[in-house]
């Protein structure tokens, strides 16, 4: 199921640069992290310009054909919209997946 995962979000962060974002990082959850209940498989920093570029992304056409892929990948999705700190670069969110 991870390879799962792993092939979707290959393909749809690739878009995200087509609507003026980048993804600064993206990773897993080390065991052992708080959390909550199930910690999700994989967790990215995303960086937007902004909100309407993100609604761009979350609507383009390409991204909502993959809707089966992602289904058969993903139980969840939370995204959070971060405000950056004076120390931080700017993330304008962070999505956690989980399978």
């Amino acid at each position: 199921m991870e390879a799962a995962l792993s092939a979707y979000e290959d393909e749809v962060l690739r878009l995200i640069a087509e609507h003026g974002g980048r993804v600064l990082e993206r990773g897993t959850v080390l065991p052992g992290s708080q959390h909550d209940g199930e910690p999700p498989t994989e967790v990215q920093f995303i960086e937007m310009p902004s909100e309407a570029s993100l609604d761009a992304y979350m609507n383009d056409p390409r991204r909502l054909a993959m809707a089966a892929e992602r289904d058969a990948a993903i139980a969840r999705t939370d995204l959070f919209r971060v405000q950056p700190t004076p120390r931080a670069r700017g993330v304008a969110g962070q999505a956690g997946r989980s399978r």
